[in-house]
């Protein structure tokens, strides 16, 4: 089985970013949030919020989009951000909540 691999951003409430590399993301992200690393930069900045991602499918390929991703200006990647998270939404807000049933429109 390939295990998908993610390049993510987070950012802290100030928009101070952090870039990394996972293929669990989900995991990843929660340990941020939860401050896991005392003394990291994401815990010393509180930077938590998942506003960016993207996946593959090597992890290869995700560890060299994570490095090109690091050496951008920050405008460049402010815009990156910003073209698919206008509102700098914690995209990782709803994992783990229970989702509705769909509801079929009455005729």
């Amino acid at each position: 089985m390939v295990e998908q691999a993610y390049v993510y951003i987070l950012s802290s409430t100030f928009q101070k970013l952090y870039i990394g590399v996972t293929t669990k993301i989900q995991l990843r992200t929660s340990q941020h949030q939860a401050g896991r690393y005392e003394g990291s930069f994401t815990s010393k900045y509180k930077i938590e919020k998942l506003v960016y991602f993207e996946r593959y499918t090597e992890i290869s390929t995700a560890i060299a989009r994570e490095k090109q991703l690091k050496r951008w200006s920050r405008i460049k990647k402010i815009r990156l951000i910003v073209a698919q998270n206008p509102t700098w939404k914690d995209l990782s807000e709803e994992w783990g909540k229970p989702i509705a049933p769909s509801t079929e429109p009455t005729p």
